[in-house]
């Protein structure tokens, strides 16, 4: 298992990526007007299509299995790690559920469910996606039609009938990661396990439909995926990723097309452009 570095580009065409739950739900901005997707969105994305391929998801909600709550699950092998070493409780984990060895878990249950909190270290990585250029956020007032409670008077509206509704313009957005090949191996990460992922990250947005994010509104639009030659990589990651570029062809871009995208070649380092 060699080292993989990866890009995920997408556009957002009025939607709401990652709604900030301090800001009004508005899209993520920076100080400087950049958007912003953060690293826990990706993965809980990521989650929901490897779930739907039938992979065993750690950290989900009850549809699955009934539990509601993490501790609930984690009750499912604790008589298998209660009294287990650290390599026995690692191997018990990492085989059950697909996200514990790809992203990585915390397990801080201790008492009854055995042991002292316990943790995984994932071979995924993902760095929070920002926009290339800054974005443009527009906030719309909304009424509702019908009355949502009984209203306090004749004639009157009920208190909950206005509301806003906060979207990006346009932006194009890239998300970098890795896979760790030392920690792959560790964790007994699989070809189908590689294979999966990919698939996944190509249907990101796939069955992620809202109000705020309407079908077709958000698109991954390449994914690059490079392959070292060895466990260490040949490059350093930044170097790799840097050899991403994406450039305005215009000032005004309201579309992916309006945008440059190339990858610039490094000697002896596999690179793959996927376009979905």
């Amino acid at each position: 298992m060699n080292k993989i570095d990866f890009a995920i580009v997408f556009s957002v065409t009025q939607a709401n990526p990652n709604g900030d739950p301090l800001n009004d739900n508005a899209p993520r901005v920076d100080l400087d007007g950049y958007g912003y997707v953060t690293e826990e969105c990706i993965k809980r994305k990521l989650r929901n299509r490897l779930a739907e391929k039938g992979q065993s998801i750690f950290v989900r909600g009850p549809e699955a299995d009934g539990c509601t709550h993490l501790q609930a699950r984690y009750k499912t092998i604790a008589g298998e790690v209660k009294d287990a070493d650290d390599k026995t409780f690692h191997d018990v984990v990492c085989k059950k559920w697909y996200d514990v060895r790809m992203f990585g878990q915390v397990f801080p249950f201790k008492g009854e469910d055995g042991g002292d909190s316990k943790s995984v270290r994932g071979a995924f990585t993902v760095r929070r996606a920002f926009s290339v250029d800054p974005v443009y956020i527009t906030s719309i007032q909304i009424t509702k039609s019908v009355n949502g409670t009984e209203p306090k008077k004749v004639g009157g509206k009920s208190s909950d009938t206005i509301g806003m509704v906060h979207t990006v313009d346009f932006g194009v957005y890239v998300a970098y990661g890795s896979i760790n090949s030392m920690l792959a191996e560790k964790n007994g990460l699989t070809q189908d396990d590689y294979d999966e992922l990919k698939e996944a990250i190509l249907t990101l947005f796939h069955n992620d439909c809202s109000a705020a994010r309407p079908e077709g509104s958000m698109v991954v639009e390449r994914v690059v995926w490079w392959e070292h030659n060895c466990p260490a990589g040949q490059y350093a990651t930044h170097k790799v990723h840097n050899s991403l570029e994406l450039r305005k062809k215009s000032e005004r871009v309201r579309k992916f097309s309006d945008y440059e995208f190339s990858v610039k070649e490094l000697p002896g380092l596999s690179v793959e452009i996927i376009e979905p």
